[in-house]
């Protein structure tokens, strides 16, 4: 006998199949903001000294704008002066009685014992040749500088009449100056394998600029803000004043040597006394007393006194007066005028020395 067949009590599978839709865009309105209920105040009274300061007059404002352009330092005139002139003849007098008395010092030590006067000679021929080298070692530092000086002047003149000649006179004696840093090797054969496809004398020498000196260039900003740094610090832990000073000083010598010795100059003693009267001379002249107001209000005016000490914020203005001493060091020692480079500022170095000024996504937090 044949069992009645039972129809399926699930859906069919017709019905679980859903019918293709096509597809649609949907508009997506953004979630309006939160915004919270405005409390109640009482209305209250001000005093009557109260005084609204005009904009140009409010240093918070001021503040928020660009902070001036440093001027370029440039290397002091040697004049005549009548101190140098005094300076030279007394020396000259010295330089003969120091003559004299080892002439009377070698003369009675022969008549003491024959073995003491040759002795005496030797030792006075041994310290002559020591200060020879001295002396001559000074003049070639003094050289070094005159001769970075003069390729400054010599390049300015060939970008301005545009002969190529005098611009290919520049870029090798360029080239010969930076030739022992490492860092331009690559730009040299950059240089030496395009150079006689440029006939543009101003292109020529903003070539050499971007390739010879760009990578010195960052060394040297490096190396600034490096001492930025360390006076910042110093100056924020060191308990006397008089250590300030004295490490500031240090400081200060030890990088105008380093950029010296980056960029080609590499001067001795008495070089390096120039080269400082000359930073110094600019700091004076340009008035770096008002570029450091302008600093202090550009710390102060992004909320910094909120959040540092005294002693915190005295580290960041004395580290960014590094950073301006530094920059005319970069002015001082750098063979070429800025031209197809940019010339750093006091800007470039605020948000490297005061990383609280700006949250961790690089927005501003003051």
């Amino acid at each position: 006998m044949k069992k009645p067949t039972v129809p399926p009590t699930g859906p069919s599978p017709s019905a679980n199949s859903d019918p293709q839709r096509r597809p649609a865009a949907f508009t997506v309105e953004p979630e309006a903001p939160r915004t919270r209920p405005a409390e109640n105040r009482a209305p209250r009274s001000f005093a009557g000294d109260v005084v609204i300061v005009p904009d140009d007059q409010d240093p918070f404002i001021a503040a928020t704008e660009a902070l001036p352009e440093v001027p370029v330092a440039e290397p002091s005139r040697r004049r005549f002066s009548f101190a140098k002139l005094a300076t030279g003849a007394f020396g000259l007098l010295l330089s003969l009685a120091f003559g004299l008395w080892v002439d009377r010092l070698i003369s009675d030590l022969f008549a003491r014992a024959d073995w003491l006067g040759y002795l005496a000679i030797g030792a006075v021929a041994i310290g002559l040749l020591a200060l020879m080298v001295a002396v001559g070692r000074e003049l070639v530092g003094l050289w070094r500088l005159d001769t970075v000086q003069d390729l400054k002047v010599e390049a300015e003149a060939a970008a301005e009449s545009g002969k190529r000649k005098q611009a290919a006179t520049v870029v090798k004696k360029l080239t010969a100056l930076v030739a022992h840093r490492a860092e331009t090797a690559r730009g040299q054969k950059t240089l030496a394998a395009v150079e006689d496809d440029i006939i543009d004398a101003p292109q020529l020498i903003e070539l050499a600029e971007r390739e010879l000196l760009s990578p010195l260039d960052v060394k040297a900003r490096a190396l600034i803000l490096n001492s930025a740094k360390r006076v910042s610090v110093v100056t924020a832990v060191s308990p006397r004043a008089v250590v300030d000073l004295a490490y500031v000083l240090f400081e200060v010598v030890r990088l105008v040597r380093s950029m010296a010795d980056l960029y080609g100059g590499r001067p001795g003693s008495l070089g390096m006394l120039r080269l400082l009267r000359d930073v110094f001379a600019h700091l004076a002249v340009t008035g770096s007393i008002a570029i450091g107001d302008g600093l202090a209000q550009q710390v102060l005016g992004h909320g910094l006194a909120a959040r540092l000490s005294t002693r915190l914020g005295e580290g960041v203005i004395n580290g960014l007066m590094t950073a301006r001493i530094g920059i005319a060091a970069m002015d001082l020692c750098r063979p070429l005028p800025f031209r197809a480079a940019k010339r750093p500022g006091i800007g470039d170095f605020i948000g490297d020395l005061t990383p609280s000024m700006k949250g961790k996504d690089g927005t501003k937090t003051g």
